[in-house]
């Protein structure tokens, strides 16, 4: 005879990855762009949409002070270091008033690559900024700007994380 207990964890079990499989808001794919990703709630807003002449992205979190996302494609040669890609995004930040640089982590996802992270003020609000640069071959980076305001961002790094982890080329 089978444990009672076992069989109501396995139901509760299969109950729960099939949410979680239902609560994804959906996948960011179009046709001129050449990546996708996933976004895990519908409060992901997009705001500038890809085109042929410009294949940028945009999204925001409700708000723009609660967090957006800029998605945008470095050329590099096959011998740039990725600290070097890093310190020149950087060297574009460091006047922003308030300017504060933050540690750098290592991030894998469907690609390997570093996070970048950041303090400014804006409007006289404290800020915060999250750049994925995620290695993407022999001639790109992909880097997955965040910013908003501090303490927002970091309530949805967890969101963050997820889209950069989801990141990834479309095949052929």
């Amino acid at each position: 005879m089978k444990n009672p207990a076992r069989i109501l964890f396995l139901a509760a079990f299969s109950l729960f990855v099939v949410a979680s499989v239902f609560a994804q808001n959906g996948t960011f794919s179009d046709p001129s762009v050449e990546y996708t990703f996933d976004l895990p709630e519908p409060a992901w807003k997009m705001t500038v949409k890809p085109s042929t002449t410009s294949p940028n992205v945009e999204y925001v979190y409700n708000d723009r002070r609660d967090a957006h996302l800029e998605v945008r494609k470095l050329a590099i040669t096959k011998n740039d270091i990725l600290a070097d890609v890093i310190r020149d995004e950087e060297s574009k930040l460091q006047f922003r008033p308030g300017f504060v640089s933050g540690k750098e982590e290592n991030f894998a996802g469907n690609y390997r690559g570093t996070v970048f992270n950041f303090e400014y003020v804006q409007a006289g609000r404290n800020m915060s900024g999250r750049f994925y640069f995620l290695n993407a071959g022999d001639n790109a980076v992909y880097v997955l700007r965040f910013t908003g305001e501090r303490d927002k961002l970091k309530s949805i790094r967890n969101q963050t994380d997820s889209i950069a982890r989801t990141f990834q080329l479309k095949r052929g």
